[in-house]
Formats: structure tokens, sequence, C-alpha cells
């Protein structure tokens, strides 16, 4: 794979610095289609599933700031995705609810359900999501153009539009979308700054990490890792033979730089605080009164940096997106110190597993992805070595070191929605290995074996494209290394909730009239078209028609083990069980 990878990249050197006007119009118009594909996808299952077990919360934070301009709800992620999502719904006239924070479910609820627009509501809010979609199609463009020609990084976007996870969450009014594209763009800007040292390409750093740190918080590990991991390629580049000069003196490149990080400097905190809503305030007052955000970074007890500053910020008016981006800091730091309940391979933590991401990749990723995906990255970067190209492998450094700094530090092992930026890197892989080995092919002699290994390239292609035809549930996609995936990865991989709609659906098609459910999420039971119902409770036997959740079988496992006994009569979606339980007098299934 070295050799084709080697001979297919080889008249690309310093293609970073290829201008967009390179690309013509047909390239444009290509990706366009491809992001107009992607969306439609992801839009098209919208009405198949109700609300996720997030969805509500970041609607209310959203509607917080943009209806009372208050940020209440959560605090733990910023605001930017949120008013996307929020917008839509208040311009269809949807308002607050005023639920006391700072959980904002209720708050969520009661919004969706309370005026009677449910359905209209949740289409306007995860429209919201399908612009970050569309970003994260174009930015994987920008960067796979860094590696590739327009036609594979053209291919690469496609990957990226026609890969389940990305299109099941990007159906969604949630963060993890949102945050990988603006992360993606912001890592994309950081390197571009870091070749030409520009002050437009810092401009640029400063407007896209604003935007991916307020969109999730932890935008500032990835960026911040990722940065690092360009300093030191950027070193070893400069350092390396046959490399030109930058046509200015080391003093002129320092002024520039240093100007360039003022400016990203300023637009970064600029976004942050139009995106928390623009307001200044006093942090304290005269009386040096507490502050949460202040006793966090200065310490809560009193002494001398302590007391100067609480004495500075009661004179000197600040954003309050520094109190909320600081209460947003310290919320996820207790968060992922206490844990989050996981499940994994059949059992339940609080604090993960190092090895959960690794799992979650191997089989939530499309195989010809993995595959190609992780081959190609190293191929290309094994090339840049031995071309001392060495910005090939920054796709490879930047996968193993998100992946290693998550495994390592993250105990919130909720899914592998937390390291989708992993995913447009392997689509470059996979592009990049499947192009160089296409290549290799012109060169063999034996003709029979060069029309196998095409043969087997685009049955791989097309085995990717094939994933698309488990519409609509692409959130609970698995590939075939999990034929049974509540064995392996449950929350937010498979049941996020999503098939609660369909259970309401099939009961009323089947003309059910009592059920018993066990059921972990967010719906208001009390406002779904559902039968007579009855709560089923850990440990509690029931007969006549169950139904019962994956989430809420994993959350107390040993409680439901009496319907081992039975076989379901169906599955609904790919979530929730229905059974019938014969009663204790002779009984048949109605």
């Amino acid at each position: 794979m070295m050799g084709p990878v080697r001979s297919t990249l080889r008249t690309r050197v310093g293609q970073y610095a290829a201008p967009s006007a390179q690309l013509t119009r047909r390239w444009w118009l290509g990706l366009t289609a491809v992001m107009v594909l992607g969306m439609s996808v992801s839009a098209s299952t919208w009405h198949v599933f109700g609300h996720t077990w997030d969805e509500p919360e970041h609607i209310a934070a959203g509607m917080d700031l943009v209806d009372r301009g208050q940020y209440d709800y959560d605090i733990q992620h910023p605001p930017l995705a949120r008013v996307m999502f929020a917008l839509g719904p208040y311009l269809a006239g949807a308002r607050s609810q005023g639920k006391a924070p700072p959980d904002g479910r209720p708050e969520g609820i009661a919004l969706l359900y309370g005026s009677g627009h449910y359905t209209l509501y949740l289409t306007l809010a995860r429209a919201g999501a399908l612009p970050f979609f569309a970003l994260l199609i174009a930015v994987t463009f920008l960067w796979a153009r860094v590696f590739l020609m327009p036609r594979e990084a053209l291919i690469a976007a496609l990957v990226v539009a026609t890969t389940p996870v990305l299109i099941g969450h990007a159906a969604l009014a949630t963060l993890d979308v949102p945050a990988t594209a603006t992360c993606l763009m912001s890592l994309y800007a950081l390197k571009r700054w870091l070749l030409h040292n520009r002050l437009r390409d810092a401009v640029f750093v400063g407007f896209a990490t604003g935007l991916a740190i307020g969109t999730k918080l932890s935008a500032i590990p990835f960026i911040g890792l990722g940065f690092f991991v360009f300093l030191c390629l950027h070193s070893v580049q400069q350092h390396a033979p046959n490399v030109g000069g930058v046509g200015h003196s080391a003093v002129s490149q320092r002024s520039r730089r240093i100007a360039g990080i003022a400016a990203g400097t300023l637009l970064v905190i600029a976004v942050l605080t139009l995106a928390y809503g623009g307001q200044f305030i006093y942090l304290t007052d005269s009386a040096h009164h507490y502050n949460p955000a202040l006793g966090y970074v200065f310490g809560y007890t009193p002494g001398a940096l302590h007391d100067e500053a609480y004495q500075f910020f009661s004179y000197v008016p600040v954003p309050k997106a520094l109190q909320w981006l600081v209460g947003g800091v310290e919320a996820v730091s207790v968060h992922n110190n206490t844990g989050h309940l996981s499940y994994l391979l059949g059992q339940s933590r609080t604090n993960g597993w190092w090895y959960f991401y690794l799992v979650a990749l191997a089989v939530k990723t499309p195989i010809p992805l993995l595959l190609c995906g992780v081959s190609g990255l190293i191929a290309l970067a094994i090339s840049g070595v031995r071309r001392r190209v060495y910005d090939d492998c920054l796709p490879l450094l930047l996968v193993v070191t998100l992946l290693m700094f998550v495994s390592v530090f993250s105990h919130i092992n909720i899914g592998v929605r937390h390291v989708l930026i992993l995913y447009p890197l392997l689509a470059i892989g996979s592009v990049a290995g499947v192009s160089g080995a296409w290549q290799w092919t012109r060169d063999l002699k034996r003709q029979r074996v060069a029309l196998l290994v095409r043969a087997a390239l685009v049955a791989l292609m097309a085995w990717q494209a094939c994933t698309l035809a488990v519409w609509p549930d692409y959130l609970a996609y698995f590939n075939g290394l999990a034929p049974e995936p509540r064995h392996v990865l449950i929350d937010s991989d498979l049941d996020w909730g999503q098939d609660f709609k369909r259970l309401t659906m099939r009961l009323a098609e089947r003309h059910i009239e009592h059920v018993a459910l066990a059921y972990q999420g967010t719906a208001d039971l009390s406002r779904e078209p559902l039968p007579d119902l009855k709560l089923l409770q850990a440990d509690q036997v029931a007969t006549g028609w169950v139904a019962i959740t994956a989430l809420a079988r994993m959350r107390a496992p040993h409680h439901f083990e009496w319907l081992n006994a039975y076989v379901p009569v169906e599955r609904i979606g790919t979530t929730i069980d229905l059974y019938w339980i014969p009663g204790p007098s002779p009984s048949r299934m109605p």
C-alpha cells in the first residue's frame, strides 16, 4: 500500500497552500449536492422518531436564552447550537414555560407538549442541526483537499454524508454533530494560520474557535491537543531538508504571529460573548459577595489572589458569558469526576472503561470505512515520512491523540457520539487508501490481478454506500461485528428513547387496550396516545401485553430476568421488545 499511496500523492506536496480558486465551479456544485444529499437523508427520519433523551433539555436551554435572556438550564453545555435549536420553535410561537432550573428536561417537555404543537416544534428544533451537518461535510472536503485531489476530496465528503452514525445524530437537536463540525473547522483554521501566518487566517481561527467552544466545551481539549500536534509537525517540517523559506524575516514572522494571536483571542471572546447573549455584568460588588465563578477560579477562601480578584471584578464589568462559561467548565469537571452510568459488553459502571471508545468505534463504524480508514491513514503517514512531507502524518496523529485522550481522561462513556470528530479523518484515510490502491493496479502487469483488486475496491465502496439501506435506524446502526447490539452498547448508541413514537403507533395498530411498560426516557406518558397503561416496576411480574425498552433493561438488568423465559412477539424499531405473557389461567394471545 505504501507504493500506491506514494505515487498517488507525489504531485501534491504543498497542496495545502493551494488557493480555493483552483477549484472549478463543478467541484463546488458537487460539494453542494453532497451536502444536500446528507441533509435530506438525515431529515427524512424526523417523522419516524419521537424526541430522544437530551433533546428537551437542549431546546429548553436555548429557548431560555432566546426568550428571557437567561441561561439557567444545564450550563455544562454552551448555548450556540442550543439557540439554533430554539429559534425555529420560538418563531413558530413557542415560549419558555418557567420550570425551575437547573434540570431543563421538565422545561423542555412542557415546551414540546404544552401547546399541542409537539411535532412542529420538534421538527423545527431538529432543522437547526442541519446547517451543522452541511458544515461538517464542507469542512471534511476542505481538510481532504490538504491530502487529496478534488475528486478524492469530494468522495471523502460523500463518505461523511453517508455514514450512518453521523446521519443519525445530525437528525437530532443535540450537540454532537454541531460540536464535531465547529471543532473540525477550528482545527482546519489553526492549520492554515500556522502554515501562512496571515492576519485573515488568525481571524478565521478566532471565529471558528469561538463557535466551537460556544457549542461544546469538549472543543477546548480537542482544539488544544490538535494545536499541540500541529506545532510538533510544523516544527519537524520546518527543519526538514529542502523546505524553502517563507520569504519574511524572523522578526517580521514573530510580529505577525503575535498580532494574529491577539486578533484571534479577541474574536474568540467576542463570539463567546455574543453566543451567551452579549450581556455585561459585575461578577461581584464592593461588599465582595460570593460569586461561584470567581470562587472556582481563585479559590473559595480569602487570600491575596482571592481578594484582589474580588476587588477587580467589583469595578470592572465583564461579559456574563465568563460566569456561565466558568460554571460550565466546573459542571463538566464535576460530571467527569463523579462519572456517569455506562454500559459496555454486558456490564454497567459509573467510571467507564479505558477501551470503551475503541469498542464503540469497532462496532458502530461501517466495516469498509473502518478497514480502509485505518489502513489508509497509516499508509498516508508512512508515505509522508518517506517523502519528508510530515503533514501527511497529521490525520493519523490526530486520531491517535484524541482517542488516547478520551480513553484515558473521560469517565462519561455514554456513546460513540463523543468522538464523532474521528469519522471525517477516517473518511480521508479511506479515500486515500482506496485511491492509492487503484493507482497501483494501473502499474500491474498481471491484468487479472488488477481486475480483482479493482473489483474488491468497488465492492468496498458499494458496501459503504449500502449502509444507507438501514433507514431510518441510522442512530442505532451497528456493523456485522455486533450481531446483537444490546449485548455491546445501549445508551445513545442504540436506545436514546427514539422508538417510543413507534411503540404508540404499533400498540394502536394491534388494537392493544392494556399494556405494562418498563421505560427509560423523557416522553410525557400522560400526553402520549397510549392505551390503559401500567408502569412496570423492577421485580414486578405482569401478564398480558408487556413492553420494555433496552435502556430500561440495562438500568435494572437482574430485575427483569423473568422476561427471559418468554420470546418477544416482535421488536419495535430496534430498542423495544413487545411480549405477550399468559396469565395464571390458560389464555391465548388476542
